[in-house]
């Protein structure tokens, strides 16, 4: 009879062991389900959070490259690490000769970062001291994969007289201004300085570029309205076709290199860097989150394999009289080590299904909210399933052991 029980009745078994023990049994399944859901769904949010990413990065394009006046310079004589501080900065001039010069197919902007702890505002209202103010030109837009919701870009007119225009951010917008008015050709202040609004620039929202907390200004304009000597120039460089990228680098670097007179032997005084470069930064600090996580689900399963294991020792205990019957009807050894195991990771299982189920509905509240698209993180949800199975089997091995192992004539005796 018994020799010949198969998986199925095992379970059928487990599952009414399971029903017997209610309470016992959900508090140790709540554990494993609150571990995997920690785990799944951390996983999955965190998974949202690189797809945003990564579209944001690629709404600025693969195609992009910027130049700072940052990195290690080398002189002649031997290399010197510097600090940025120490880099010339690049100057209006020296853009401007850029400019000139570049002649590969792209799209070519300059900015400078003109204050970063500015505060806007519009008759009584206005910002807290940290709206960023960004110097542009007219194709600083294309190339940094932002738009305009309401009004218009600069024109080449206002860029190269520097005019008292202004874009805003959308927080800006909402901050100084009531919900329904009309903000495009209305006056706001930065300073002292007046500035019409010509332009809003579509949200960003939870990007991680987001531009919701900033303005524009035309480049020029800057040089009176914060003026700084010690003002260094962004540029950036949008190739027309991606294939062409590191063609573009190589050319930028020669013509900058003769516009800031650097020698043969000299290294670069200034950084070239590739639009996914922040990217990348940004998903090795992603890639620590997810370790945390893994390693805190796990912990949390050992924790919950331990509980289930002193559970599945008390179940030993007072079923200690069924065992006995169980082997003088013929139950052997391994039927009954079977029966415990089936047992513990029934419950490893149903818990660790509940958890998978509710880490993806909470890791895509995430995905909701940053408009990603459902994510299904089938690697993560295969290990944690299998990871439960282990946990079960590892919990489950003394107490089925030790089942196995009692005298059947003992067993029948106790009370």
């Amino acid at each position: 009879m018994f020799a010949r029980v198969n998986l199925t009745e095992n379970i059928r078994l487990a599952l009414r062991t399971i029903r017997a023990n209610i309470l016992r049994t959900v508090l140790t399944l709540s554990i494993i389900m609150f571990g995997i859901t920690a785990l799944i769904g951390i996983l999955t949010a965190t998974e949202g959070i690189r797809t945003k990413m990564l579209t944001s990065f690629s709404e600025m394009g693969s195609n992009t490259f910027g130049i700072k006046n940052e990195g290690q310079l080398h002189k002649r004589g031997g290399p010197r690490k510097r600090k940025k501080s120490e880099n010339p900065p690049i100057t209006i001039q020296q853009t401007n000769e850029f400019k000139r010069n570049f002649h590969f197919p792209a799209t070519v902007s300059v900015s400078e970062n003109a204050n970063d702890i500015a505060i806007v505002k519009n008759e009584s209202k206005k910002t807290n001291p940290n709206v960023r103010v960004i110097a542009v030109d007219e194709n600083y837009l294309k190339v940094s994969g932002l738009t305009i919701s309401e009004g218009r870009n600069f024109s080449k007119t206002e860029i190269e007289s520097g005019s008292d225009a202004i874009i805003l951010g959308r927080d800006v917008v909402a901050k100084i201004f009531a919900p329904y008015d009309t903000v495009i050709g209305k006056l706001v202040t930065i300073g002292n300085k007046k500035f019409k609004t010509v332009g809003i620039l579509a949200t960003k929202g939870a990007s991680a570029v987001s531009s919701d907390n900033q303005v524009l200004i035309p480049v020029l304009n800057a040089r009176y309205s914060f003026p700084d000597n010690t003002v260094s120039y962004i540029i950036n460089v949008m190739v027309n076709d991606p294939k062409d990228l590191d063609l573009g680098i190589d050319e930028a670097n020669g013509i900058l290199r003769g516009v800031r007179h650097l020698r043969l032997g000299d290294e670069n005084d200034f950084d070239v860097a590739k639009s996914e470069r922040l990217a990348d930064q940004i998903m090795d600090q992603l890639k620590y989150v997810k370790i945390a996580t893994v390693v805190i689900g796990i912990l949390t399963l050992i924790g919950a394999g331990i509980g289930l294991m002193n559970i599945m020792l008390v179940s030993v205990n007072e079923r200690t009289r069924e065992i006995g019957i169980s082997k003088a009807l013929g139950a052997t050894k391994r039927v009954i080590r079977i029966q415990f195991l089936t047992e513990a990771v029934v419950i490893c299982q149903i818990g660790g299904i509940a958890g998978i189920i509710l880490g993806i509905a909470m890791g895509n509240m995430v995905g909701v909210f940053l408009k990603t698209g459902f994510i299904f993180p089938y690697v993560w949800v295969f290990g944690g399933w299998a990871f439960t199975f282990i946990v079960g089997l590892a919990a489950g091995i003394y107490p089925a052991m030790r089942a196995s192992e009692l005298d059947p004539v003992e067993a029948l005796r106790y009370e």
